[in-house]
């Protein structure tokens, strides 16, 4: 089991530059990935987010490359006919302006634009190789983080899971009780309407048709597979998370109809109880993927 969130920091130097890559993961329903670089190695984005989905099945992941570079592969080049043309025209202002020639300093004239112009080009295929490594060293780390958290978040699932075996075990032993006591009382209605008059068939017959419908040992029976289920995916499924917030609408609807059947506190109490417990497996199954 795994949960969404996670961090990692991976950072390696290279012979021209330093690549450091940082990844988040926070919850989320579906993957929500986004890769961050530096504009010029944007044609690399789609296999960087090829790499990152086989990692992370679910949750909002950001993953950030920066590249610090120590050498640049950057041309410099002068148009000296752009350079010659600016310095005319400067100095005709000056003398207009009362300037000499020697007043104009070069650091007018290489400012201008068009007189220096830079052209730096960029080998996608040699920062692949660089960032590569680091980004797969950041995954590594990201799923280990993520990983150390699912082992915990399974204790506690696995310990609000017992919860509800409990629970559900404690409602098949009333169960008898809650059938005893809609007996009597439904025959105490007869006897308080009717008096001697009763008819002991027909008020078998009336319970019988009513247990029917009062009766929770359905309920139990669906209760104990959705648990049986649960405990299936917890286990053995390494991607539960959607699976298992599923199974607990279904087993919320079983206890939520248990409780609609109640007459007696403990049962009352207990259906508390497991309605707490559901809602904590509810809430972290939201925490994994």
């Amino acid at each position: 089991m795994t949960s969404m969130t996670g961090y990692a920091y991976k950072e390696e130097s290279f012979e021209n530059a330093v690549v450091s890559v940082e990844v988040k993961s926070v919850n989320s329903r579906f993957l929500d990935l986004t890769v961050n670089l530096p504009s010029y190695l944007n044609p690399l984005e789609s296999s960087f987010r090829s790499l990152v989905s086989q990692k992370v099945v679910r949750g909002k992941v950001d993953v950030f490359v920066r590249v610090k570079e120590l050498e640049s592969d950057t041309e410099v080049t002068a148009d000296a006919n752009a350079a010659k043309s600016y310095q005319k025209a400067i100095m005709q202002v000056a003398q207009v302006c009362g300037y000499s020639a020697d007043q104009i300093p070069l650091s007018l004239i290489i400012s201008q634009p068009g007189v220096l112009n830079v052209n730096k080009t960029y080998d996608v295929e040699k920062y692949r190789a660089m960032i590569l490594p680091v980004l797969t060293a950041a995954l590594e780390t990201l799923a280990a983080d993520r990983q150390r958290e699912g082992e915990n978040l399974k204790a506690d699932l696995l310990e609000k899971l017992s919860v509800l075996d409990e629970c559900a075990a404690f409602f098949k032993e009333w169960q008898p009780k809650m059938e005893e006591n809609f007996k009597e009382n439904i025959t105490r209605k007869f006897n308080e309407l009717l008096g001697d008059s009763a008819d002991e068939n027909r008020i078998m017959t009336e319970t019988a048709a009513l247990l029917v419908k009062y009766t929770i040992n359905e309920e139990i029976v669906r209760l104990h597979s959705h648990l049986k289920a649960m405990r299936e995916e917890i286990m053995n499924n390494p991607v539960p998370g959607k699976k298992l917030d599923f199974i607990c609408q279904e087993a919320n609807r079983e206890i939520n109809t248990i409780g609609s059947k109640n007459q007696f506190a403990e049962v009352g109490a207990m259906v508390v109880k497991a309605k707490d417990a559901l809602e904590n497996i509810r809430e972290q199954s939201k925490n994994v993927e």
